[in-house]
C-alpha cells in the first residue's frame, strides 16, 4: 500500500536517491553521519573537510500561505533557521560544533515573492547566526545567490550550503552497538536560546503536515502552493485554517498558537548543547543520529546486526497529535515521517545517560532515556508507544 506522502510526490525512505548515490565514494569515514574529506583547503594529515547542503524543503510554501492570508512576514526569518539547521544538526552528529562557514542558495518566483520577503529571509540567518554567538558557537556567512527563477520554482526555495574544517581526532563515527541505551532530546518546548515555544516539526514532513491539516479552501485560493500533478484526493485534506489556534503549554500554564505558527515553528537547533556535551563528554558518544528524513527509522542507515527497541518515547507533542487526527493517518506512517516529539538521539553506555541528559536539561531541553540497543541478526528497529508497536527494517 503506497504511503500517503509517497502520492503527495514524497519519498519518506529516499530509497531512489540512495540508489542514485550508492557507488559514489563515502568520503574518509564511510559510517559518519555525513561524508567527511580530506583537508583539501589546507593539506594537514591531521585535519579534514566537511562541505554539506539541504534546504528548507516545503516548509517555504507554508511560510508563503501563512504570509499571503496573514501579511506577517514574521515566518520567513524562521524559513533561515530551518534551512541552515538541516546543515549544522547534521555535521554535529560528526561531532562539528564551531567554526562554520555559511553560504546561501535562494531561487524565488519574483511575481510572488516580494523584495520584503527575500530581505526577512536574509535578517533570519544574521538573526541566528548572531544568536548562536551569545551562545558560544562561531558561524559565519560568506555571501550567497539569490536569484529569479520562476519558470522553475513556483514561490521560493532556500538552502544552505555549509563548510567547516576540523581535526581528524575530533570526528564522532557511528559506532552504535549492542548494550547502548538511547537519550533523546526533545524537539518542543522552550529551550533558553528560543524566544517562543517549539512545536517541533523540523524541516521533514511538511509536506504532509500541510495538506493533512489544512482545508481544501488553500487549494483554490493558492494553487501555486502545490504540484498540480498531485491527486486532487492527498491536496489540502484537512479541516483547519491557519489562524485557527491549538492550546500548548506555556510558561505560566497554556498559551494559544495559530496552527499555521505552530506547525512553522522555526527548527530547533541543538548546536549549543552538543558543543557542551562533546567538550565533556566526546569520547563517551557511539553515535548521535538527527532525527530528520525517515522519522523514527533514521538510524537504520547507520547500524550493523543490532535491534534498537525505542519503548519509552516523550509524550506525544500536541502539533503531531493534530496531524494525526486531522489526517487519519495510520500511527505507524507518523513515526516513519515525523519524529514525533525527539529530533536528536545520543547513543552511549547507561552509565553515562544521566550526566548527558544533565547537559541538556541546564539547555531547558527536555531528555530521557527512549530506548535501548540489542544484538541482532539484520538491523531492526521497534517502536513501542500507546496507540501500538510499530516494527520497520
Amino acid at each position: 500500500m503506497n504511503l500517503k506522502y509517497d502520492l503527495r510526490g514524497v519519498s519518506a525512505s529516499k530509497d531512489e536517491v540512495h540508489a542514485a548515490i550508492q557507488h559514489l565514494d563515502k568520503g574518509l569515514y564511510p559510517n559518519a553521519f555525513c561524508k567527511i574529506l580530506p583537508d583539501l583547503a589546507a593539506g594537514s594529515a591531521r585535519h579534514c573537510n566537511l562541505l554539506h547542503a539541504d534546504t528548507a524543503g516545503t516548509k517555504t510554501s507554508l511560510a508563503y500561505l501563512y504570509w499571503r492570508e496573514t501579511g506577517d512576514l514574521s515566518v520567513w526569518p524562521g524559513v533561515s533557521q530551518d534551512a541552515i539547521v538541516m546543515n549544522l544538526d547534521d555535521m554535529a552528529c560528526v561531532g562539528c560544533t564551531d567554526n562554520i562557514l555559511l553560504s546561501s542558495t535562494i531561487g524565488r518566483n519574483k511575481n510572488l515573492i516580494t523584495g520584503e520577503v527575500i530581505a526577512a529571509v536574509i535578517r533570519g540567518t544574521s538573526d541566528f547566526i548572531d544568536n548562536m554567538k551569545q551562545h558560544g558557537v562561531e558561524i559565519h556567512l560568506a555571501g550567497g545567490e539569490t536569484a529569479d527563477v520562476g519558470d522553475i520554482v513556483r514561490t521560493i526555495d532556500v538552502g544552505f550550503t555549509a563548510f567547516a574544517r576540523m581535526k581528524r581526532s575530533d570526528v564522532l563515527e557511528t559506532r552504535i552497538r549492542p548494550g547502548d541505551v538511547i537519550v533523546g532530546l526533545a524537539s518542543f518546548g522552550q529551550s533558553t536560546y528560543e524566544n517562543t515555544y517549539n512545536g517541533g516539526m523540523g524541516s521533514n514532513g511538511l509536506t504532509a503536515a500541510r495538506h493533512d491539516v489544512l482545508s481544501k479552501i488553500y487549494a483554490t485560493k493558492y494553487p501555486e502552493s502545490f504540484d498540480p500533478n498531485l491527486p486532487e484526493s492527498v491536496v489540502y485534506t484537512g479541516n483547519q485554517q491557519l489562524t485557527d489556534t491549538v492550546e500548548v503549554p506555556g510558561k505560566n500554564g497554556t498559551q494559544q498558537i495559530p496552527v499555521g505558527k505552530l506547525i512553522l515553528s522555526p527548527t530547533r537547533t541543538y548546536l549549543p548543547v552538543l558543543q557542551e556535551i562533546l567538550r565533556l563528554y566526546r569520547k563517551k558518544i557511539h553515535g548521535l543520529i538527527h532525527v530528520t528524513g525517515g522519522g523514527q527509522t533514521k538510524v537504520l542507515k547507520f547500524v550493523k546486526d543490532v535491534h534498537l527497541i525505542k519503548d519509552n518515547l516523550f509524550e506525544l507533542p500536541p502539533l503531531f497529535r493534530l496531524i494525526q487526527q486531522s489526517s487519519g493517518t495510520e500511527w505507524r506512517e507518523m513515526y516513519q515521517v515525523f519524529n514525533m516529539g525527539h529530533r536528536m538521539e545520543i547513543y552511549v553506555s547507561p552509565k553515562d545517560a544521566d550526566a548527558i541528559m544533565s547537559v541538556a536539561e541546564k539547555f531547558g531541553i527536555a531528555a530521557q532515556v527512549i530506548g535501548r540497543v540489542k544484538r541482532a541478526q539484520g538491523e531492526r528497529v521497534t517502536v513501542k508507544t500507546p496507540m501500538g508497536k510499530f516494527e520497520y527494517v
